[in-house]
């Protein structure tokens, strides 16, 4: 039978919570391995060789996890969790096995994008297992936990990636056997307990080509784009030209098969369109604004990589305690779109904050603006995700979640790219107005260091060389470095009020399934129509009091 009709728990309670550890394992290993590998690049390329191939190896796993994301959900939905799951963890532990017997750079390279083969579904498939077996409305409980996983990994990353870089860095892809092997481990024993029925189906091939192909081109013309090639070059104008047709292509597709990859008739709810829509502009701002904290404490403070991860904690606070926070708030009142329309405004009011840094910022009062962040994110995060879940049925479960997790994941992309062209072109006219005054300051043998290379030889991806640099060119590429982040923070501002004014739109919708005391809304484990366990009766009175109990809770809240 399939899971939509139960009227009792799919598992007990300890059976919950050893999958939940699972899940929370597999989704650790994809999330760090997102930060983990950046503070130990140069190291490993002084080792391997191939410079001119460093940005492939972040490359090639945000492009195998991306484009791989939307076909696990799918696949999850025609197959089962738990092969498709195996499947997904398994393939992570061979990338990263390989990856750390990786000889060359181009060895490196193509296991890690077995990596992240594997990763694009281990974070969408841990949404989706849980959403088997809770309710949405007991489910934000368990998803605002998902999401200080990755408050975690923001830290840690940077912190065991600096570690093993200064011991052994192949060390950073074999922990991730060991772990990966404990949650093969406990999800396959746990998830043979969730019964799963296969339908008749005929895999949309041809349109999983299309997607992968469409979303190979525009990650490549934004990831290339103004570092390897510029905009306006052949190459990226194809590739972004390239991605639109094969686009349109995949919507032709979908729209006349029967099992697409990701279903079209989804989108004709609200709910889903715009908590989508909301995730693509919240990913936009958090990816494409959060790389450059980090910069700040880097270049500006003279933390080191590892440091400034440790000085990114107040932000991963916010995200971790307000996630948890948020998802038991949710389970209780049994609402979504408040959440996700207070975090839009706080990261607006996050982002404004960041304008207003300057050289001589205190870092307590950095640290302040941070957090403001981290609780704009935590708001955000697990809160539009359950709104796509609680938008679909059952049987579309897997392609609505892997869908959240797509879009997010594909604003990020466009934010990167985007917010980095801004800091790219208003950093070149800040040092063509501060270098000139500050090289006159300096000695007659400087200033010929200086002119060796016009002064053009500052890159803000190399904070110990401009750390070095004399004490006036030092100051002069501080200063305008953050005059820069002022426009890039006010860019992420204004989009936030796209997200803001997206959220608003959100219908206020009711969480399918029993609250805590056996509340309205469907009363079954999983979003039924029949009373809770211990509940009353879905009658007319019942209703009413239900109501009247939720209206008053609101009002403590608030």
């Amino acid at each position: 039978m399939t899971t939509e009709g139960r009227s009792e728990p799919v598992l007990k309670k300890g059976q919950l919570r050893l999958l939940m550890f699972g899940l929370m394992t597999g989704m650790l290993l994809a999330a760090l391995d997102q930060t983990i590998v950046g503070t130990a690049l140069p190291t490993i390329v002084g080792e391997l060789g191939g410079i001119s191939h460093y940005s492939w190896v972040v490359t090639a796993y945000l492009l195998a996890s991306t484009a791989s994301t939307p076909l696990y959900g799918k696949m999850a939905d025609l197959y089962g969790r738990r092969p498709v799951f195996l499947f997904s963890i398994g393939t992570f532990l061979l990338g990263s096995l390989l990856a750390g017997l990786s000889q060359d750079m181009t060895q490196l390279i193509v296991t890690r994008g077995v990596q992240g083969i594997g990763a694009g579904g281990l974070i969408t498939l841990a949404f989706t297992i849980i959403s088997d077996v809770v309710s949405p409305r007991e489910r934000g409980r368990y998803q605002g936990v998902f999401g200080a996983v990755f408050g975690i990994s923001s830290v840690a990353g940077p912190l065991v990636g600096g570690y093993f870089a200064e011991t052994n860095w192949r060390w950073i892809f074999y922990v991730n056997v060991p772990l990966a092997i404990l949650a093969i481990l406990v999800c396959s024993r746990v998830l043979r307990l969730v019964p799963f029925t296969r339908r008749n189906h005929a895999i949309d091939w041809l349109g999983a080509m299309l997607l992968v192909a469409g979303v190979s081109c525009l990650l490549l013309a934004l990831s290339w784009g103004g570092e390897t090639y510029p905009w306006g070059s052949a190459l990226i104008i194809g590739l972004f030209v390239a991605g639109a047709v094969l686009g349109l292509l995949f919507v032709l597709q979908e729209a006349r098969v029967a099992e697409p990859i990701l279903p079209l008739r989804l989108f004709r709810s609200a709910t889903f369109a715009l908590a989508n829509g909301a995730g693509f502009v919240i990913g936009l701002v958090m990816f494409g604004s959060i790389i450059f904290i980090p910069l700040y404490l880097q270049i500006v403070k003279g933390a080191s990589p590892t440091r400034s991860g440790l000085l990114m904690l107040p932000m991963m606070a916010g995200v971790i305690v307000t996630s948890v926070l948020t998802g038991r708030a949710m389970s209780r009142l049994g609402r979504y779109k408040w959440f996700p329309v207070a975090g839009a405004a706080l990261l607006l009011v996050g982002m404004l904050l960041f304008t207003r840094l300057r050289v001589e910022t205190s870092l307590w009062v950095a640290f302040g603006f941070m957090v403001v962040i981290g609780v704009g994110l935590g708001l955000c995060m697990q809160s539009l995700v359950l709104a796509v879940q609680n938008a679909v049925s059952m049987r579309d479960l897997g392609a609505g979640t892997s869908s959240a997790t797509f879009f997010r994941s594909l604003g990020g992309s466009f934010g990167v790219a985007i917010l980095g062209a801004v800091l790219s072109w208003r950093l070149t006219a800040e040092l063509a107005d501060r270098l000139p005054g500050a090289i006159a300051q300096l000695t007659p043998e400087e200033q010929a260091a200086a002119g060796a290379t016009g002064g053009a030889g500052v890159s803000i991806n190399d904070p110990a060389a401009i750390l070095a640099l004399p004490a006036p060119v030092r100051a002069a590429v501080q200063a305008a470095f953050v005059e820069s982040l002022h426009l890039v923070f006010l860019t992420t501002g204004l989009i936030a009020i796209v997200a803001l004014l997206v959220t608003l739109a959100l219908p206020n919708e009711q969480l399918r399934g029993a609250g805590p005391q056996g509340a309205t809304g469907g009363t079954d484990g999983l979003g039924g129509e029949g009373p809770a366990p211990g509940g009353k009766p879905l009658d007319k009175g019942s209703k009413s009091e239900a109501a009247a109990d939720m209206e008053a809770k609101s009002q403590t809240m608030l």
